[in-house]
Formats: C-alpha cells, structure tokens, sequence
C-alpha cells in the first residue's frame, strides 16, 4: 500500500523516551534498535514487552507512505535496523540492493508462518529471502449499508466491483459521497483485473490513454468526491460518504468507530466477487543497519504467537501466524473481511514488480486522471 492510516489511538511515546527519575534512557538500555514503522501500527504494550523481556530499547520513527520510505532506504545509510515496506514496494527495493538477505537460524519463530500465504511472497521475494510478513490485509469495498441501500435499492452489487467502475452506479452514488484510494499502485491493478487483464500487467499499451483501464477510471472519475489514503476511515464513520475503495484494516476501524459513536453508521467491507489484491507489510533489515542482531530479536519476538494475536487485536488486520488465530478475539479471527475464507483467498492476487517504465506511466496517468484532464 501506498498509505494507511492504521488505529488512531494514542500510542504510549516510545521514541527518544526518557526513563523515571531523570536517568537517561541510554544508560538504562544496553543496546537500541532504530525501528521506521507505519504509524499506530503496533498493541499499546508491544513495544515495551519486548524492551523489558530483551534490554533493548526501540527508537521508533513513523512513516504514512511507501514513498517515504523508499526515498530513504535508496538514499542510502537510512539510520535504521528495521523497517516495514509493503510487500510491492520492498520487490523493487531487493533488486536494488538496499537490504540484507536473512539468517533464517535466528528467527526459530518462523515456524509460526502460514506457508500459503508465504507463497504469495514468492512473486517479490523468491525463497523468502529478504522479508518476514507482519501484517496483511485486502483492498476491497467500504460502504454504508443503508444509504447505498436507498440510492441504489435492494440490489445494489455491493459484492462486485460494478459499484464502483459503473458509472450508472457511480453517478447516482455521488449524491452521498464515494472516495477512492490515491494511488496509482492500488486502482490500475483493480481496474485491470475488473476488466479481465492481467493486474501485474507490463504491457505499455495497457497504460495508454486510449486503453480501456484508462478509459474506466475516466468515465467514473466525474463521480469520486475525493482521492485519498486515510480521511475515508473517518467519512465513512461519520456517514460523510457511503462508498470507499479502501483498506480492510481502515474500513473495520471506520465500523468500529461507527459501533462505538452510537451514531447509526453501519459500515461493511466487502472483498468483490471478481477478485482484489492482497497486500503484506514486511519486516525487513537494511543492508548497511547497525545493529541486526538486535533487528532479529524484535522479529523474532514479533513472531510470537501471543505477541502478534495482541497486536491483531489492535489494528484489525490479519496477520499471517497460524498459532494466532485461537488466541485472538474471535470478532477478529471469524471476521471473512479480515481472515477471507479460502474460496475467496483463490482470487486473490499479490502484485509483482512492474518495472520502472510502466511505474512512470501510472504515476503520470494516474495525475491526469485525478484532475480530471
């Protein structure tokens, strides 16, 4: 993904922290591991577990974007020992050379892993090389069951991707609000697969602008109230809008913060019929990080069963450990827009390195599209 904007719950501040009684954190600490993470994308506790089971002590800078990211890992000497691309991203990062192949023996908790979701990761990372996933998660739909019930009617396709690239259902869902993700990674992926195409598609000519994706997003474009990445979790919640393509993670939280408002916004995420993308945000260790060794420990204690079922909890994204799941809440582990079932996870499709050429055709399609030229 290109941004997500996870829990919007207040985090106990771990970076630069200082310790009781006006000792220095560096004195307390033996050792430090410098960690770029999503924002809010941890359990309240994690952080502090691992610092007190280990002696080390986690500076923890946050990032909302992949971009963010790649320009200071390409950049060179990032400054970290760990960091969490997203799983596109990190495929292009690895052939660039920016991270360290991993020492499997020092991470015995990867036995945790489910080795089908491990497959997905073959396409970016073959044999697994360079990543551990973390979290995962889908792209699908976030929708208001009744106002896309009263514009829409009792049939509205809220189970396909007609809700969205039909301009018919498009133009009559503007009058209460749709979002789209603003990014290009995202949508053309979505579009091609909608359109029958391959979505990992490295042909030029399904990128032209006379291209049928092209002319999709186009035709619909008029209909979109607004392009972005996070502000669809709160207008969904708040019933600003009906319909986001979004996050699963982002569309539960935007339920649960609906549930817990008492508002009478009730939101569902529905992965389409025609197939999406799954996505994993990996924990990877630069190749020039100065501590690995302390890098290793924090994956390996973030394999943990009970440690990462916790953070599960508190995101609302799946993640991919076997031995989780019955030590979850079981809202989470039974919920099919986070954990899809397997007849589903078959039209799931995990996004491959593209090329530099095709990514500057999106990125450039993708600006003329939002502005509608």
């Amino acid at each position: 993904m290109t941004q997500k904007n996870h829990k919007m719950r207040q985090l106990l501040p771990i970076a630069g922290m200082v310790c009781a009684l006006g000792t220095s954190a560096t004195s307390v600490y033996a050792d430090t591991l410098k960690f770029f993470n999503w924002s809010d994308y941890m359990a309240e506790d994690t952080v502090e577990r691992f610092e007190t089971e280990t002696g080390i002590q986690v500076i923890q800078d946050v990032f909302d974007s992949n971009e963010v990211l790649e320009a200071k890992l390409l950049a060179g000497n990032s400054g970290y020992d760990l960091v969490v691309p997203t799983a596109s991203f990190m495929g292009r990062q690895i052939q660039a050379g920016v991270f360290s192949k991993l020492d499997k023996a020092k991470l015995p908790n990867l036995k945790h892993l489910d080795p089908e979701l491990l497959s997905f990761l073959e396409a970016v990372d073959p044999g697994n090389q360079y990543g551990v996933p973390y979290l995962w998660g889908t792209t699908g739909i976030g929708y208001n069951v009744d106002k896309v019930k009263e514009v829409l009617g009792e049939d509205a396709p809220v189970n396909s991707w007609d809700l969205v690239f039909n301009p018919d259902n498009m133009a009559k869902l503007q009058q209460c609000g749709v979002m789209f993700l603003d990014s290009p990674d995202e949508l053309y992926p979505l579009t091609l697969n909608y359109l029958g195409k391959n979505p990992n598609s490295r042909n030029p000519q399904d990128y032209a602008l006379d291209s049928d994706a092209v002319q999709l997003l186009k035709n619909v474009r008029p209909y979109v109230t607004q392009f972005h990445s996070s502000q669809y979790i709160s207008a969904l919640a708040n019933g600003d809008i009906c319909v986001a393509i979004g996050w699963s993670g982002d569309v539960i939280q935007a339920q649960d913060r609906a549930i817990e408002a008492d508002n009478g916004v009730n939101i569902e995420y529905s992965i389409p019929k025609e197939g999406t993308q799954i996505w994993f945000d990996m924990l990877a260790i630069p190749k020039e990080a100065e501590n690995k060794e302390a890098a290793y420990k924090f994956i390996n204690f973030l394999l943990q069963p009970e440690v990462i079922a916790d953070i599960s909890n508190y995101v609302a994204y799946a993640n991919p450990n076997l031995d989780a799941m019955d030590l979850q809440d079981p809202d989470i582990s039974s919920n099919e827009g986070i954990y899809p079932s397997n007849e589903v996870k078959k039209k799931l499709f995990a996004q491959k390195v593209r090329g530099l050429r095709i990514e500057r055709l999106m990125v450039r399609l993708w600006t003329d599209i939002k502005t509608g030229r």
